[in-house]
């Protein structure tokens, strides 16, 4: 959707927001559904370069994980209770106002973000609904190929292939395919619910100019929203579709021709790369690829080095106590250098663990640099 019809740039009380916030709190009045007293809450985040922010909480970043019962949260995610549709109104301006944006070849204030409100209805704690509204990034950002530094390439690989995700998700769910690829991005991920609920409904707008000046960027929106609508639910039931899913051996395949090793995520971008052949290139699949191991051994080293400075703040304080022991008369020298030399071999197992990662994270920085150079974005079309 676009910014300025989700309200994001203009008058937000007359976006898609404040329309569907206005339908929640009529519904609410009617009398079946005054008697079960439901209570409204509203979640605002985005999502960036494959990382979730917390837009309502000072852009605190989260963490998404499954739990036990396989159902993917969003760890640490604020809600915010909301009384009427002038509290949604304040709490999306109040999101849009940090959200992640810049410049771009195509627009001079282009999101940079997917941002993802929810709208949620919980009766005595229980969730009884949720509604999502996605405002996708600016897809002339994946696109932009005038600046080569990491950070635009980053910007650019998480929206193709976020964007595609999306797109074979709707496809997965419209066909009744016995597996959606949701784990292929972030953005999927973490709407997983919208995809394989029992009653879950996914419904996609596109906006496009009517400009000569938009006109690729209004085309490419377009044939993604063709290729979106190509889908026809299967009478028949999701059996049928088990034809389009790859095989152990096709897997085997792509992993002995492009070096990968197997996880629910590279699986789903595999299958992902290998139902849309004519957008992904083998080497497009392997920056994609390179981009997501860059991205997790990022968040492992910052979280081991977290961890590292909370327990540094300890060893602070027990190697405070063994300096004041030495500082009596006849304080134990067995005990203190016993103690002091537990102390450091706990340091150089720790600190050489995170030199380590820290090593394996340059080397994937740059595989990351070296695959971008090797990138063919479409394969060759068959004459």
């Amino acid at each position: 959707m676009g910014g300025d019809f989700t309200g994001k740039n203009q008058d937000c009380s007359k976006g898609i927001y404040a329309l569907a916030a206005r339908d929640v709190f009529l519904m609410l009045k009617k009398p079946n559904y005054r008697k079960i007293e439901l209570q409204v809450f509203a979640t605002f985040f985005e999502i960036y370069s494959g990382k979730v922010f917390d837009l309502l909480n000072r852009k605190t970043k989260l963490r998404v994980l499954e739990d036990g019962k396989q159902q993917v949260q969003v760890v640490g995610l604020s809600e915010r209770d909301v009384k009427c549709t002038e509290d949604v109104l304040k709490l999306i301006e109040a999101g849009n106002s940090c959200r992640t944006s810049g410049q771009t070849s195509a627009n001079a204030h282009s999101s940079r973000s997917h941002a993802v409100f929810q709208i949620i209805l919980r009766r005595k704690g229980k969730m009884h609904g949720k509604f999502s509204l996605i405002d996708l990034a600016g897809n002339e950002r994946g696109a932009d190929t005038s600046s080569a530094d990491r950070q635009t390439r980053l910007e650019g690989a998480e929206i193709n292939k976020s964007l595609l995700a999306l797109k074979e998700c709707i496809r997965a769910l419209g066909r009744n395919k016995p597996h959606t690829p949701f784990r292929a991005s972030k953005l999927t991920q973490v709407l997983r619910d919208s995809f394989i609920g029992e009653n879950s409904r996914t419904c996609m707008i596109a906006t496009i100019s009517p400009g000569m000046g938009s006109c690729e960027n209004t085309l490419n929106t377009l044939r993604y929203a063709n290729r979106v609508k190509e889908l026809i639910v299967d009478q028949n039931g999701p059996g049928d579709g088990r034809a389009n899913i790859l095989v152990p051996n096709q897997l085997d395949a792509l992993e002995a021709q492009w070096g990968l090793g197997s996880s629910p995520q590279r699986d789903d971008l595999k299958l992902l790369c290998e139902q849309n052949e004519e957008e992904v290139s083998p080497q497009l699949f392997t920056f994609h690829e390179a981009v997501s191991q860059m991205v997790e051994m990022e968040e492992q080293v910052v979280e081991d080095h977290r961890a590292i400075f909370q327990e540094s703040i300890r060893w602070l304080e027990d190697e405070k106590v063994l300096l004041e022991m030495t500082e009596e008369v006849d304080y134990d020298v067995d005990a203190y250098s016993t103690q002091l030399e537990a102390i450091l071999d706990q340091k150089v197992e720790i600190l050489t663990e995170l030199r380590d990662k820290v090593k394996a994270f340059r080397t994937a920085l740059q595989e990351e640099e070296q695959a971008s150079k090797q990138i063919n974005p479409k394969r060759p079309r068959a004459i």
